[in-house]
């Protein structure tokens, strides 16, 4: 581990820990409004470390959703880690096996964006900068829950002043960052329809693994990038 490479992961993941502080605070106060002790909130940040997802934890817990439940539909969200992890396996191949658990567990939102987008770069991804950006943004989280738990119920109701909006926009700004990929728009839309679609006629947490699939099987249904039409046999006499 070199710590050079430590210290750069850390200086690009610290502009996110400041994006991401209000929402781990938000998290702790909606925690604690739901029945959940402050140990009880800092621990399932620590543990689960998955935004999204212990939102929809946290609401199933408040109106007493059978346990098994819970667990399914933090599955449905969480299952766009799975391909965030096969996404980034080629760039991570070289971590130990104790790398790779400690790596997949830190992987996140952005954590997946920026190992992406440093990847496509040619930029190396070594675990000292994985471990550095994972960290900066990890242990303020849950500090950030702390907080939230303790004195969340001074802000009132979150939604009065705006809170709400943290995590939509939150996430836009990532998808954002693919933009000049190919076929971006195509595969967005489709998937932001479907989301919708699933939202309406199956419900939530369902239609984020909807939309998620939607964009999937259109990506693998369109041609490779750059890719010529077959020429004919006449084309191919001349």
């Amino acid at each position: 581990m070199t710590k050079d490479e430590f210290w750069e992961g850390v200086r690009g993941g610290f502009p996110i820990m400041l994006a991401a502080s209000p929402f781990g605070a938000l998290f702790g106060a909606l925690a604690v409004d739901n029945g959940f002790t402050i140990a009880d909130a800092v621990f399932m940040s620590a543990s689960v470390y998955a935004g999204a997802s212990q939102m929809v934890g946290i609401e199933l817990f408040g109106n007493h959703v059978q346990p098994w439940l819970v667990v399914l539909s933090v599955f449905a969200v969480n299952f766009r880690h799975v391909l965030y992890s096969a996404s980034i396996a080629k760039y991570v191949r070289h971590f130990t096996l104790g790398q790779k658990f400690l790596a997949f567990f830190l992987l996140v939102d952005p954590q997946y964006a920026e190992t992406e987008k440093r990847g496509e770069r040619g930029l190396p991804i070594s675990f000292s900068w994985y471990l550095g950006f994972g960290l900066v943004i990890y242990i303020p989280w849950i500090i950030n829950t702390l907080v939230g738990a303790i004195f969340g119920q001074m802000i009132g109701d979150p939604k009065a002043i705006g809170l709400d909006v943290l995590l939509p926009v939150y996430f836009m700004g990532l998808v954002m960052g693919f933009r000049k990929r190919d076929r971006f728009l195509p595969i967005v839309t489709v998937s932001g329809l479907a989301s919708v679609a699933g939202m309406h006629f199956v419900g939530s947490p369902w239609h984020v693994s909807i939309g998620a699939l939607a964009g999937i099987v259109l990506a693998a249904c369109l041609p490779p990038s750059g890719t010529a039409a077959a020429p004919t046999g006449v084309e191919k006499e001349a």
